[in-house]
């Protein structure tokens, strides 16, 4: 009678008190204080009944180092773990989970060969230098950025739709089977090729800072968005890619790059050797475009232009007076551009001239008190500019002070008068910008010397 007594004394504790070992207190105090525990603080223990029905857990940034007691967590279908401490994960048990978060750890492998129902994949800023994924057939989601991945093998995540693997040490990489991939980031790599003729829906490149000196994307029609700065690019044909609209492509050793397709809004294509830069876009809102051999670029024909980055080219005459919503422009260090209206730029808030040879600057635009960024210093080489003209002198001279010694401002820079502030001096020889002599002609940069010894470059403008 006693042994039956002392059994069926113990029933509820067979029944309902089986316990999970948890070793992490902080793992523990998570589940203790959101009615997942045992109700008995720091035991390493918390009752199985509450955490295997489990569809969620959510456990981010807990400085918790050790997740176990995970594997009781059987109806597990989504994990976040990021932002921890953890040097190991095994997810083995829980063959419901679907969604994984386990980014900003210190994770060195990962094994998924039992979630073959998991689709979204972060692990992000671990410390991989590979990852078996072939069993992950469902995956469509992946981010594997910020590791130290030497190889990756992709060949059955055949639905996958989002790659990232940005910042890691690959130096090749095959993604002939993914055809559904839309976004691509393998930026900051060691790739030499990219081969994306079987991409055919892919919307989104980054495949900047790697080794590649070729790109084909005649089957990329889709592309929307393409970040290729900092390669080896000679020649990039984009005649194929309609839909662009953000292109940047700094820092290769491009000669000539033609824009006529498409409707492109964005452009940075800032250190390479273009001279040849065409863009027909009417919608063009931002171009960055120095350290560029260019000597021709009409603005006229982009009348959305917001910002203009155009510094150190060949550029000898532009017309900005059609560019009325711009308020950023960047076009110092232009040896040849010897004049400059920005009377239409009311909108104007950036200005940098830095190391400009101008003569003639006009800034009465009727707004310059919206002018919080203004630079024209550094004209060493060329010290023609002395009066800019300005709404307000006074205004101007308190404010702007980023300036050289040499300039003032003024509500009308008159020729005339600059002109008989001088001392009075003789003409000796008009030479073209090589030395030789030449008679001036219209819209042709020439160089004026006098008998004082000073040299003037002077362009007539027609």
């Amino acid at each position: 009678m006693k042994k039956l007594l002392l059994i069926l004394l113990c029933l509820p504790m067979i029944g309902f008190g089986q316990q999970t070992y948890i070793p992490d207190d902080n793992f523990e105090s998570y589940l203790e204080a959101n009615g997942m525990g045992n109700g008995i603080a720091n035991d390493d223990y918390v009752t199985t009944a509450s955490i295997n029905t489990a569809g969620g857990l959510y456990v981010d940034s807990q400085n918790i180092s050790d997740l176990t007691g995970i594997e009781d967590f059987i109806a597990l279908a989504a994990l976040t773990c990021n932002d921890n401490q953890l040097t190991t994960l095994d997810l083995s048990n829980n063959t419901s989970l679907s969604y994984l978060e386990c980014w900003g750890n210190q994770l060195t492998t990962l094994d998924f060969s039992q979630n073959l129902l998991i689709d979204y994949l972060f692990c992000q800023d671990n410390q991989l230098t590979s990852i078996d994924i072939t069993s992950n057939v469902a995956l469509v989601v992946l981010r594997l950025d910020y590791n130290q991945l030497i190889s990756l093998d992709l060949s059955n995540n055949t639905n996958l739709e989002y790659l990232d693997f940005f910042d890691s040490q690959l130096t090749t990489i095959d993604l002939s089977q993914n055809t559904n991939l839309i976004e691509l980031r393998c930026g900051y790599n060691q790739l030499t090729n990219l081969d994306l003729s079987q991409n055919p829906h892919l919307e989104f490149l980054y495949c900047q800072n790697n080794l590649i000196n070729s790109i084909n994307l005649t089957q990329n029609t889709n592309l929307k968005l393409l970040f290729a700065e900092s390669n080896f690019f000679y020649n990039i044909d984009l005649s194929n890619n309609p839909n662009l609209i953000y292109a940047y492509l700094y820092g290769n050793l491009l000669y000539e790059l033609d824009l006529s397709y498409q409707d492109i809004q964005y452009l940075d294509c800032t250190n390479n050797q273009i001279t040849d830069l065409t863009i027909e876009s009417d919608s063009l809102k931002e171009l960055f475009c120095g350290n560029n051999p260019l000597f021709l670029f009409d603005a006229t024909n982009h009348p959305n232009l917001e910002m203009l980055a155009i510094f150190n080219t060949g550029l000898f005459n532009i017309d900005l007076s059609q560019n009325l919503y711009l308020w950023f422009l960047s076009i110092g260090s232009n040896p040849d551009l010897w004049s400059l209206d920005l009377s239409n730029n009311y909108l104007l808030e950036h200005l940098d001239l830095y190391s400009n040879s101008l003569s003639n600057l006009d800034m009465r635009n009727g707004n310059n008190q919206n002018i919080s960024y203004f630079v024209t210093w550094n004209c060493w080489n060329s010290q023609f500019l002395e009066c800019i003209s300005v709404d307000d002198s006074i205004y101007s001279t308190n404010n702007w002070t980023s300036i050289d010694s040499w300039h003032y401002f003024s509500n009308n820079c008159n020729p005339l008068a600059i002109q008989e502030h001088s001392k009075n001096k003789e003409l000796l020889k008009v030479s073209d910008l090589l030395g030789r002599e030449t008679k001036p002609k219209t819209n042709i940069p020439f160089i004026e010397i006098y008998d004082d010894g000073t040299v003037e470059k002077r362009i007539v403008i027609e």
